[in-house]
């Protein structure tokens, strides 16, 4: 990112990171390149931000260790950014808050304590806290969806891939649509792509590392993409 920065013949006003940073070090530390450019930061996380444990989620998300890209947080908020309007969600989805297409298993945090006795006996009660806090920190739940669907943007950024991928989930173009966007971006599959909806909602895929503008053109390269496939019924591909 520091390279593909500085190879740039001006900084971007604002970069906003899709997830999987996995900070080893504080977001602050990593990103001070993006500072140093003189850009805004704005993130949501990734399934990976808490590979490492609550200390990584900690370099992430916590305020004390980041005092200046804490402010950037989207996730489950609306911020005008650059002049346009961006909402964020971050995480993917979990199996024992929510798995689409079937309905919510749990719709709000203040549920997860009372959601203790169906995991069973075997459970310490240092390994439930851990699931709890991960649940916690990195589900999508429904009560952040549902914020969101009552707000309005014309940028929805994700984690978690729409139905224009073939691993995606068909409730994130319905968040869009709700919300008026007429564009998701979204990482996690790590291909970068564009699509296009029958309605005219479009997608844009960015893969692992890459630096990408909101048009779709590349900044900086990362990862070796992965393999795409074709698209969906209902979306068509428009190039990488």
């Amino acid at each position: 990112m520091a390279k593909g920065l500085a190879a740039l013949p001006r900084p971007p006003e604002a970069v906003v990171l899709l997830g999987d940073m996995e900070c080893h070090e504080p977001l602050d530390v990593l990103a001070a390149p993006i500072f140093e450019s003189g850009a805004s930061l704005h993130w949501i996380f990734g399934n990976h931000d808490y590979d490492g444990g609550p200390e990584m989620w900690a370099n992430l998300a916590a305020p004390g260790l980041n005092p200046r890209s804490t402010a950037g947080a989207l996730h489950a908020t609306v911020r005008e950014i650059a002049g346009v309007r961006i909402a964020g969600l971050g995480g993917t989805f979990r199996p024992r808050v929510w798995h689409p297409p079937n309905p919510p298993r749990l719709r709000s945090r203040a549920e997860l304590p009372g959601d203790r006795a169906s995991l069973g006996p075997g459970w310490s009660e240092q390994a439930i806290g851990a699931l709890e806090h991960s649940l916690s920190a990195m589900a999508i739940w429904p009560e952040d969806y549902d914020f969101l669907a009552s707000q309005r943007a014309d940028v929805l950024v994700t984690h978690e891939a729409p139905c224009s991928h073939p691993s995606g989930v068909a409730l994130l173009a319905d968040l869009a649509r709700a919300m008026g966007a007429k564009l998701v971006v979204h990482g996690h599959h790590h291909v970068g792509y564009r699509a296009q909806a029958a309605d005219g909602l479009r997608v844009l895929g960015v893969g692992a590392g890459w630096g990408v503008s909101l048009a779709g053109q590349p900044r900086w390269p990362g990862e070796a993409e992965r393999w795409l496939g074709r698209a969906p019924k209902g979306w068509e591909y428009h190039g990488k």
